[in-house]
């Protein structure tokens, strides 16, 4: 029997294909405006807005100015002529329709079903997170979603947890995992409230030295062995 019994499991890139989703989102908005929507494009504002997520993490930004800063920093780093807050409302509805599963994750939540109670705690806009996460086959599974902007909170903050907790019905944190592709987020947050911590790791990243990390895993095999064992 598994010395766990309540999972959290973050959404994007944990879960979901967010990368996937994002690429086709920024492609279409890039069209839609006729700008250049090659892959270097793209990736640029894949590191831009990962940077400004790490500033939401850290408090360094409201999460209303995010989502049009980042693509202002795309816009003034190729000098597009466009406006930010055009591209941005865009870029939210076209992501919204983007509900895509890494493979392998589905199949891991059935076989999960029933042994634990199970919860996805995500960042990320309430509307874009709803309509991606909601229409999943994937959403069966969990007994409810804890989405960032709900909460009041975002990860890796205490009070986002303190308020994710209080809707967890006899929750022990001695039997408590948080599961996630982020440091600083998902693994951070688990730390910050004492619980075990499973970093999802399939590309073989290095964690900051001095870290405790529980798990470290790079497959949905070995991420099921670890929280079943």
């Amino acid at each position: 029997m598994s010395r766990y019994t309540t999972l959290l499991f973050d959404a994007d890139a944990t879960l979901m294909d967010f990368h996937r989703s994002e690429f086709e989102a920024v492609r279409e908005c890039l069209e839609f405006f006729s700008l250049p929507s090659d892959d270097t494009v793209i990736a640029k504002y894949s590191e831009i807005n990962a940077g400004y997520w790490k500033m939401l993490e850290r408090g360094e930004i409201e999460k209303e100015k995010l989502y049009p800063a980042r693509w202002a920093s795309l816009i003034e780093y190729y000098g597009f002529d466009c406006k930010a807050q055009d591209i941005s409302d865009k870029y939210i509805e076209r992501l919204a329709t983007k509900s895509y599963m890494i493979d392998g994750a589905l199949e891991l939540c059935q076989r999960l079903h029933g042994k634990f109670k199970m919860y996805i705690v995500t960042n990320g806009q309430k509307e874009i997170q709803k309509s991606r996460l909601f229409p999943s086959p994937l959403f069966k599974y969990f007994d409810e979603c804890f989405i960032s902007e709900d909460v009041g909170y975002e990860k890796p903050s205490v009070k986002y947890f303190d308020a994710v907790i209080k809707n967890i019905p006899d929750y022990d944190p001695q039997k408590a995992i948080i599961i996630g592709d982020s440091l600083t987020s998902d693994m951070q947050g688990g730390i910050n409230i004492g619980i075990d911590t499973c970093w999802y790791n399939p590309h073989g990243k290095s964690a900051p030295e001095g870290m405790k990390l529980t798990y470290i895993v790079s497959n949905y095999e070995e991420m099921e062995s670890v929280l079943t064992k």
